[in-house]
């Protein structure tokens, strides 16, 4: 069996807009600067103004308590712009009519939600009736876009959220590969430019909806194997700095650089790694998740109050992974790895303490067939507190 390839992007989380009159106005402008600080052209600046136009106008004038992200996302080659939108209502009872050419809502640019799935390289949604509505776009200048849509979809993702009335965020995110417990190989080389891909004038009903189309049962293939290189791994971290503020802010971070840095593969060995790192700052909750999709497996270890939950979209069952109580960075407690079988078609999502526990994936139908950004920002609407800061991050992949 060939080696898999797990997409990953580094996100800067930039700037969160709360419902305002002034709302579009600050998003269009804030989008245009990052636009170009990412390397846009002006047609695609543009582009991009015109989506975040129209999806601000919608998320003020037609939703409840709507809140605005504008990030940039990164490979180690290429830098583009993402924006979320979520909602808490009214939700969309037939997205495939919202979505449909010619469809706009009153007071807007009336351009529709079809045109801006079109304008961006990337577009999901998903939408709760009653309850509430995501939104993701990304935007690629042309030759990454092309990159890009050869890589496919990312498999991790995630998004964090400042306490009220701070500007900086304790609360981090990243994601790496592993290779058979060895330092990760080098990327391959970029794919040459191209013209940007044609998009289709319409999604697919299973995108639009989150059903899949019925499909010819199948042999499954057979988990365990690998190609010659061995099998990739996937390597997630989530930390929540002690505290919120800035010196919260500032031990997440060297919690992700020490991540990046290491030559550690194993969980329990990162965050050894991290710990190290932490010393004589804040110190932090820290969790570290290893994923194998090759042999269906995870291993997992986690210091203070990180939740972490494998969850099977075809149940909505959700197992919870158990972190050991301490401060990485202060005291580090003996660090135990637990390691067990993945269910096929799995999710493995991770939260901080900025989201309750009590949220249920069968309340939240389809979301997880949706891309993990969706998925994670779902997760922040129906879960999150505002008196905390917030981070929650999705894996779901071939496994």
């Amino acid at each position: 069996m060939g080696t898999l390839t797990l997409p990953v992007l580094d996100a800067e989380d930039v700037v969160w807009l709360r419902d305002q009159e002034a709302l579009p106005a600050a998003a269009r402008v804030a989008a245009l600067a990052l636009g170009r600080r990412v390397g846009l052209d002006e047609q695609r600046c543009a582009e991009v103004a015109l989506a975040v136009s129209e999806a601000a106008t919608n998320l003020r004038r037609h939703a409840v308590e709507g809140s605005f992200l504008l990030r940039a996302v990164r490979t180690p080659s290429d830098a583009g712009l993402e924006f979320v939108t979520l909602d808490e209502g009214p939700g969309m009872a037939d997205i495939a009519h919202a979505l449909s050419d010619g469809t706009s809502t009153a007071g807007t640019l009336g351009i529709g939600l079809g045109t801006i799935s079109r304008l961006a390289d990337s577009f999901d949604l998903h939408s709760l009736p009653g309850r509430g509505t995501v939104l993701t776009a990304r935007f690629w200048q042309r030759e990454a876009a092309v990159r890009m849509a050869a890589l496919g979809r990312p498999v991790v993702e995630g998004l964090t959220r400042t306490i009220t009335g701070e500007e900086v965020c304790g609360d981090a995110w990243a994601a790496r590969h592993a290779r058979g417990g060895h330092p990760a190989a080098p990327a391959p080389a970029p794919v040459s430019a191209a013209p940007r891909p044609v998009r289709d004038e319409r999604l697919g009903w299973a995108q639009l909806t989150g059903y899949r189309q019925p499909v010819t049962p199948g042999p499954e293939p057979e988990r365990g194997g690998a190609g010659p290189g061995g099998p990739d791994a996937l390597l997630v971290l989530l930390c929540d700095g002690l505290g919120h503020g800035p010196l919260a802010g500032r031990a997440a971070q060297a919690a992700v650089t020490a991540f990046r840095d290491t030559r550690a593969e194993q969980p329990e060995a990162i965050i050894g790694e991290i710990h190290k790192a932490l010393r004589g700052g804040r110190g932090g909750a820290v969790a570290v998740v290893r994923v194998e999709p090759e042999a269906g497996t995870l291993a997992f270890c986690g210091v203070g109050n990180v939740s972490t939950y494998v969850v099977d979209p075809a149940t909505g069952t959700r197992r919870s992974l158990p972190s050991a109580p301490g401060i990485v960075g202060h005291q580090l407690p003996t660090l135990r790895t637990v390691r067990q079988q993945l269910p096929r078609n799995s999710a493995v999502i991770m939260h901080s303490d900025g989201l309750t526990e009590r949220w249920r994936a069968e309340a939240m139908p389809g979301f997880l067939e949706r891309t993990p950004l969706v998925a994670a920002a779902q997760l922040l609407r129906e879960a999150g507190v505002r008196r905390d800061d917030a981070g929650v991050v999705v894996a779901k992949g071939p496994w």
